[in-house]
C-alpha cells in the first residue's frame, strides 16, 4: 500500500506512523515550576542526538507543564524507564492539575540534581541531569509552526545505580528498557545481542 500523508487517507482503523517509527525511548522528564512544584510526566517523542556534547530531545504536543516549568528554570531531568516501574511510569501520564506532583501520585521519590534544582526519579535505573540549550516550534513544509514545542538539553550529570553496572557496562538485559511503539503498544527491550560493524 501507499498514501499521501496530506489526506492521511491510509484507510486502516489506526494512523500507523508512529507504530512504523518504533520501538522509541520514552523521554520521563523530571521538571521544578518556578513556585517550586515538580512535574514529572513521559514523553513518547524522545532520544539522544548527539554525544559530543552530550544532547538529548524530546518534543510535546502542545505547551504542557514541563514544557513551561522548563522555559521559566532551564533545567529539566530524563530519567531511565525499567521493565520494573513501568506502571509508575504510566501512572503519570495521568493528567493533574498543575502543581500536583506525579512523583507523589505514583509513589516515587523524587531527588534533586547535582547541579540542577530539578528533580529525578530514585527508582530509576539512571538519570541524566539537563541544561536548555534550544526550545522551539518545529516548521512544516509551508513554513507554518507545529503545535509541539522541541526541547533539546545538554547533559550535564549521570546517575546511574551501581546494580545497573556490570562488567563496566550498562547491563540492558538487568535494566530491560522499556520503548514505546505505536497505538498503545509498549515493548521490553531487555533481549540484548550484540552486531559488530564490518571491517572491509
Amino acid at each position: 500500500m501507499f498514501y499521501a500523508t496530506a489526506e492521511n487517507a491510509h484507510g486502516l482503523a489506526h494512523d500507523p506512523f508512529k507504530a512504523i517509527v518504533s520501538p522509541r525511548p520514552i523521554g520521563w522528564i523530571g521538571s521544578r515550576a518556578a513556585d517550586g512544584s515538580l512535574n514529572l510526566a513521559p514523553y513518547s517523542f524522545f532520544n539522544a542526538i548527539s554525544d559530543v556534547p552530550k544532547l538529548v530531545m524530546f518534543s510535546s504536543s502542545g505547551r504542557k507543564d514541563s514544557v513551561r516549568n522548563i522555559e521559566e528554570t532551564r533545567e529539566f531531568t530524563a530519567n531511565f524507564v525499567s521493565f520494573d516501574i513501568r506502571e509508575a511510569m504510566n501512572m503519570t501520564s495521568a493528567p493533574v492539575p498543575h502543581g500536583e506532583s506525579e512523583f507523589a501520585l505514583a509513589g516515587l521519590t523524587p531527588v534533586e540534581g547535582q547541579f540542577v534544582q530539578a528533580p529525578f526519579v530514585a527508582e530509576a535505573y539512571a538519570a541524566l541531569e539537563c541544561k536548555v540549550t534550544e526550545i522551539f516550534q518545529p516548521k512544516a513544509l509551508d513554513g507554518s509552526l507545529s503545535e509541539n514545542h522541541v526541547v533539546i538539553g545538554q547533559v550535564v550529570g549521570i546517575h546511574i545505580r551501581e546494580e545497573a553496572i556490570r562488567d563496566g557496562r550498562f547491563d540492558m538485559a538487568k535494566v530491560r528498557p522499556v520503548g514505546r511503539m505505536g497505538y498503545m503498544d509498549y515493548c521490553d527491550a531487555g533481549d540484548v545481542f550484540e552486531m559488530f560493524r564490518p571491517k572491509r
